[in-house]
């Protein structure tokens, strides 16, 4: 994917539908000029009486620091919620200010949010936009047909420069094996089968980059990876890892930042990475970044009004430290030339059900373009990072169904749209093409232990005597709730890394290092700031996030990131496909 930045053009088409219905940038003759600004306004749900909608602003006129997009309604459409902005309504008339962390609108740069609203008798598109009093869709602008246009990234004098990316960072590259993964694992009975295997190197706290107790900083990996290349292609895979508050939603990946301290993010943790990154000596790897797991989605899933609401992740939300640290990662590391960024995006487990998908597909663009990052920064996305859910259920399809009750009705399932991570991420992708993504944006997975293998794994598919028989019988992934995530029993390795193994998918990879924990199974002090979750004690009988199920979590096992023998032990017991 080449990085580039488009401009929107003025013309415009009103596409019709009861659900769907947008109104839409298309291409304006050539010579025209660009409209001052732009509005991409899409029905994404209509029930008849209330619908949601997702509204893109695009800014080609002056940069701003903050915004206000006003619109009209022409029926009795009444706006009843927001996400991503701050949406007022008086009589028909409809106003929607930036929230703190998106109200920079640079020349070309966009904004994203959401809403719902209700509505009798029909539900008309607005006909008229303006931002900052100024209306959209009008001409006016820079005119993105002329060759010296500062957004060209053709034109010799933009400062980015022309990009040499790859569309795929995996494709034709070997990937580099962390030496200290790889000497853990192969230090460990048959372990030698998968010591060889390139896994994440995980910066999950400043000391990390200059390296923890003797062990490898950042440089350290970069100069290990220079050494494994040879004259081929070499890609390293990097976790960045330390936001402010980190996970939200949970204590046993808890970092060492506060909540507000997003410029000691930026200055002590993004600002030292990037600055290694961009030494010319490193020009020749393709440095493969995943951008802050466990955070951007709890601002959809774990926030007031929510059953599974936490007071930490309201206090992430209002303060927009989350969005302002990702896009500012994004924008950093985006500058330079042979850095992919791939952003996290839950799983299936987490965001297939209607309400958590679209809106967390808005949530990621909202990050993507504050704090001067652009969609353009955006390499793809990663699922299922450091989870378990399987790759692809063979036994069961979400369209089946069992005497005439859905799969989805089944316990198992229940109502989410997704069985497994491949038609997750697939969907995912789709879905952040269609509000703004780079249509070439690839997809991660990680199935460093998705296996579900060893003599657990179903044949077949379950009995067709109740739809809960039919899944449960069928289906690989044997945790006893979707919501489970901790050193999870009976867990194995799943597909060896490999590059463009499925269409939209640019490759597997083992992300989180197997055999290093997720969280302790009780309270160890630790000066790491990873606190106790109860989700990875054995003994704990759940919460709602985990439909109050046992958590299935493995005894023993020590603070997460630390090395987890019997666990290691027990994910190559259970590998699909079987270790040799």
């Amino acid at each position: 994917m080449t990085r580039t930045r488009t401009a929107m053009l003025a013309a415009l088409t009103l596409v019709a539908g009861a659900s769907g219905t947008a109104l839409a940038a298309q291409s304006a003759s050539a010579g025209a000029a660009a409209a001052a600004c732009a509005v991409d306004y899409e029905v994404q749900n209509d029930w008849g009486s209330g619908f949601t909608a997702a509204v893109t602003v695009t800014n080609n006129g002056a940069a701003t620091s903050s915004w206000s997009l006003g619109w009209t309604y022409a029926g009795s459409q009444k706006v009843t919620n927001s996400w991503n902005a701050k949406v007022s309504q008086s009589g028909a008339a409809v106003t929607a200010t930036n929230e703190s962390y998106n109200g920079t609108l640079s020349t070309g740069g966009s904004a994203s949010f959401g809403f719902q609203g209700t509505y009798s008798g029909s539900n008309a598109i607005p006909a008229t936009f303006t931002l900052n009093g100024v209306t959209c869709n009008v001409d006016g602008g820079t005119d993105p047909t002329d060759p010296t246009d500062p957004t060209d990234p053709t034109d010799p004098t933009d400062p980015t420069g022309p990009s040499d990316r790859v569309d795929n960072p995996y494709d034709g590259a070997q990937v580099y094996v962390n030496p200290e993964w790889s000497a853990n694992a192969a230090a460990e009975p048959g372990g030698d089968r998968i010591a060889d295997e390139p896994t994440g190197v995980w910066l999950d706290r400043i000391a990390a980059i200059e390296g923890v107790d003797g062990g490898m900083g950042l440089r350290d990996h970069l100069d290990a990876a220079l050494a494994q290349k040879g004259s081929g292609e070499m890609a390293i895979q990097l976790v960045i890892y330390n936001l402010p508050g980190r996970d939200c939603a949970a204590l046993a990946s808890n970092g060492e930042l506060g909540p507000t301290e997003i410029d000691r993010y930026k200055t002590e943790y993004i600002d030292p990475i990037a600055e290694i990154l961009s030494d010319p000596k490193y020009a020749g790897l393709r440095i493969v970044t995943t951008v802050e797991i466990d955070s951007l989605p709890n601002l959809v899933t774990n926030v007031s009004g929510r059953p599974t609401a936490t007071e930490n992740c309201d206090v992430m939300k209002a303060n927009g430290n989350y969005q302002k640290g990702v896009g500012y990662a994004l924008n950093k590391l985006g500058d330079i030339g042979n850095v992919y960024n791939y952003v996290d995006a839950g799983h299936h487990g987490w965001l297939g059900w209607d309400d958590n998908f679209g809106a967390s597909a808005e949530m990621f663009k909202s990050a993507a373009t504050t704090e001067g990052a652009t969609v353009a920064d955006v390499q793809g996305f990663i699922v299922n990072t450091a989870n378990y859910s399987a790759l692809k259920e063979d036994n069961f399809k979400i369209a089946d169904s069992v005497n005439g009750t859905s799969v989805r009705q089944s316990k198992w399932v229940d109502w989410n749209q997704y069985t497994d991570e491949l038609s997750y991420a697939q969907a995912m992708r789709d879905k952040l093409v269609s509000i703004g993504f780079d249509r070439n944006i690839g997809m991660l997975i990680d199935t460093s232990r998705n296996g579900w293998g060893g003599s657990a794994r179903p044949a077949g598919p379950g009995p067709q005597t109740s739809v809960d028989a039919y899944v449960d019988g069928g289906r690989y992934d044997r945790r006893i709730h979707l919501g489970n995530w901790c050193n999870q029993s009976g867990a194995g390795l799943g597909e060896r890394p490999q590059a463009s193994p499925a269409a939209g998918i640019d490759a597997y990879v083992w992300m989180k290092p197997p055999g290093e924990s997720d969280g302790a199974s009780e309270a160890i002090d630790n000066d790491e700031g990873k606190g106790f979750d109860r989700m990875c004690d054995p003994t704990y009988e759940g919460n709602a996030r985990n439909g109050n199920s046992p958590s299935g979590a493995l005894p023993n096992a020590p603070v997460s990131g630390h090395w987890f023998s019997a666990q290691f032990q027990e994910l190559m017991k259970n590998a699909y496909p079987p270790l040799s």
